[in-house]
């Protein structure tokens, strides 16, 4: 057949196209779901105004052209069918064209929402699932077989994803060196999940046993991926298994599930059949298609000279794109670790004057802490992005972002699309007359505290963010501060 093409990677192709389809479906849920609250005509940073400020060239997106909230729903819902469709195999089954027309669409209808989702859409996720997704273009249909370049890149990819995270970890906080780092992060991590907090109080020297084993899985085994096999497809597994860790420890969106699905491409069909799988008779892709491999392997190979230099910088950045269509980018995590965690708690109350004995009640968000005594939710790999937010505005407490203000005004108004993004509104037949922010110091409880009262964390005020607001009169809408 040649050496274009890598039929014994027709499985890991198989497994991957699915993955990345599902992973795709749940993007474009997040966004029927979400978007328009938060990025809509009413949203805390509306579209209308950041492509009034951005030019087309520095972020692509068909939205430039016209945006409505009617519109981002359709393009979610024709996101959502044909990442179904590539779960069914339908495209696969058809001539090269049409497969590689449907990964296109998906590419481009999300790239268009992460570019003009600010803050929202400032993930390292989403510039990583832009990435893969491009490159799933040229994967060509289930009769053709997987060109050997594209399995490379694929995995040149992981590899920069691996390798740039150890990287960040060693060059930043001290933690990671003395390996301390995890006696914190379960607590503090953005969003815990339920087993985060068993993870927390395991002992010391297993926190210091999973921070070296972290140090082996991001900086030894990603070379191992360019090995021969069956060497490349035991890095493979290694790095499925601390994957499968993290999404045990913490709620990270489809981070880790869009690892695990670029990992499958190390993986070869004689490593893991062991004469148990045939491989099928498949073609090679025409002329035109090879040249088009072709062309992408130097346009990766070309555009790879920045993030290779961010990878030997001293000044290495996390999570960077050095183009609008986020194409092979930087990654990376939790270069720095937080020792303590803040929460915001937004609350607001009927009464019509504040005093020292206003009755305040909270609204409780669906995935970050709030009541103490409920259980963190599982939520990944879907994506709750207000409240990651959340926890940003959080870390730069006394200082808050603009869309805080807008917040808080859409809930004295008691907009609906606004509160569908929360798990409880506490005033279901009338807003509130007053919202208030206040700051919060959090900790996991001990072992001995949480049979005692059940709770699964403590918490502290700090202070208050925002100061009470009070409700516009009838007829008027609550200013817009920021």
């Amino acid at each position: 057949m040649g050496w274009f093409s890598a039929p014994q990677y027709w499985l890991s192709r198989f497994v991957f196209e699915r993955s990345l389809a599902v992973i795709y479906g749940i993007g474009f849920l997040v966004a029927l779901n979400q978007f328009r609250p938060l990025l809509g005509d009413r949203g805390l940073l509306p579209v209308s105004s950041f492509v009034r400020r951005v030019r087309f060239r520095d972020a692509p997106s068909l939205f430039h052209w016209r945006y409505s909230d009617r519109l981002l729903v359709g393009v979610a819902w024709v996101g959502v069918a044909l990442a179904a469709s590539v779960v069914a195999g339908l495209p696969q089954s058809g001539p090269l064209w049409i497969s590689m027309l449907v990964w296109f669409a998906l590419w481009a209808l999300y790239l268009s929402i992460v570019n003009v989702g600010q803050t929202f859409y400032g993930f390292g996720w989403e510039s990583a699932l832009c990435e893969v997704g491009g490159l799933a273009i040229f994967l060509g249909p289930a009769r053709v077989a997987p060109p050997l370049l594209v399995v490379f890149l694929v995995r040149w990819m992981l590899f920069r994803l691996e390798f740039g995270a150890g990287l960040i970890k060693l060059r930043g906080d001290r933690c990671w060196r003395d390996l301390t780092c995890l006696c914190f992060h379960y607590e503090t991590q953005p969003i815990p999940n339920p087993l985060s907090w068993f993870f927390h109080h395991l002992p010391r020297r297993v926190h210091r046993l999973e921070v070296l084993a972290n140090h082996a899985a991001q900086l030894v085994v990603p070379f191992g991926l360019f090995a021969p096999q069956p060497v490349a497809s035991i890095a493979a597994a290694i790095i499925i298994a601390t994957q499968c860790w993290l999404i045990l420890s913490g709620n990270f969106s489809w981070l880790n599930v869009l690892t695990i699905t670029l990992a499958f491409f190390a993986v070869s069909t004689g490593v893991v059949g062991h004469g148990l799988v045939t491989v099928p008779r498949l073609m090679t892709g025409p002329a035109w298609y090879e040249v088009l491999v072709v062309a992408l392997t130097v346009l990766v190979a070309w555009l790879s000279y920045w993030p290779v230099r961010n990878l030997v910088s001293r000044g290495q950045r996390m999570n960077a794109s050095f183009n609008p269509f986020h194409f092979v980018g930087s990654y990376g995590a939790f270069g720095h670790i937080t020792k303590e965690r803040y929460e915001i708690i937004v609350e607001g109350t009927r009464d019509q004057a504040v005093g020292a004995d206003t009755r305040w009640v909270e609204y409780e968000f669906r995935a970050k802490p709030g009541d103490p005594m409920r259980r963190p939710p599982q939520l990944a790999p879907y994506h709750r992005r207000l409240d990651w937010l959340m926890w940003f505005a959080a870390l730069g407490a006394p200082a808050r972002p603009a869309w805080l203000e807008t917040f808080v005004a859409r809930l004295l108004e008691g907009d609906p699309p606004t509160l569908a993004l929360l798990r409880h509104n506490p005033f279901p037949d009338e807003p509130p007359r007053f919202v208030r922010a206040r700051l919060f110091r959090y900790r996991f409880t001990t072992p001995a505290e949480r049979r005692a009262s059940g709770a699964w964390w403590s918490r502290t005020p700090v202070g208050e963010l925002v100061t009470p607001r009070r409700r516009a009169p009838a007829g008027r809408e609550a200013p817009r501060r920021g």
